[in-house]
């Protein structure tokens, strides 16, 4: 078989973030257990051959003392309050928005918010740490290059922020014949922490078909969500979360 361009990984990489789960529209399910799971994404299909023979692979374990260091102006974030469609796409709880005016500023490149997404526990790990949950913001260019930002989720206060998401998430994965609630209201920025200090690499997809030349923003301070909001979403997915996978002598800088 031809080996795929960069332009087909492209539109997978986005599909793979916006598509409904449903077995119809998936000919080759995944999920996060057993026969199906992270183990076993790379078999699945042939698209997904990047999950097993990857060498720059997301999630990583983070150590931010060896760390090293970029400059304070490498990324910025401009987002405001938006609309967003919040659905269960079968592996996660998602939001989604339309509006152009969310974006990243990352290495003199401009990406805009696509949708973030949940993850129990957090993909990545700092020095080995688990968190309960992390949020990724997904930004993506007009041609499909992708920039996400990881934010890890501690138990704490109630997320007053996230409160309009989390008061009703939904329990079944919406098919392609449904129409997703009326959009709820979101403070963006508002979502990330206060201190911005990040670490970035260069990884991949968490999910199939884990294409590569991802770039990942993954900020050190996490936000809070109360004890119930957490357990909301895990009463939703137990566990949907890819292990960490190696880092194959990959550079790691903080701002």
């Amino acid at each position: 078989m031809k080996q795929m361009s960069k332009f087909t990984l492209a539109i997978l990489s986005i599909a793979c973030f916006t598509a409904y789960a449903s077995a119809a529209e998936h000919a080759a399910h995944w999920s996060y257990d057993k026969e199906t799971g992270p183990a076993h994404w790379g078999e699945l299909a042939q698209e997904n051959v990047m999950c097993k023979t990857g060498m720059q692979q997301s999630p990583i374990d983070l150590q931010p003392r060896s760390a090293e260091r970029i400059g304070e102006k490498d990324f910025q974030i401009n987002y405001h309050p938006t609309k967003v469609n919040v659905i269960n796409n079968g592996h996660t709880i998602q939001a989604g928005s339309t509006e152009q005016a969310n974006t990243i500023s990352f290495k003199g490149k401009n990406y805009r918010l696509a949708q973030f997404h949940f993850h129990t526990p957090s993909e990545h790990t700092i020095t080995h740490k688990n968190y309960p949950m992390e949020m990724h913001m997904v930004n993506t260019d007009e041609n499909g290059n992708i920039t996400v930002v990881g934010v890890f989720i501690e138990q704490g206060k109630e997320n007053k922020m996230l409160a309009p998401v989390f008061s009703k998430l939904p329990v079944k994965p919406l098919t392609p014949k449904e129409k997703a609630d009326e959009p709820t209201e979101v403070d963006l920025m508002a979502l990330l922490p206060s201190d911005q200090k990040a670490m970035v690499y260069s990884g991949s997809l968490t999910t199939p078909p884990c294409s590569e030349q991802v770039n990942w923003i993954v900020m050190e301070t996490p936000i809070e969500m109360s004890k119930s909001q957490i357990a909301a979403f895990q009463s939703i997915f137990s566990d949907n979360h890819r292990p960490v996978q190696k880092l194959n002598n990959r550079q790691v800088v903080t701002e």
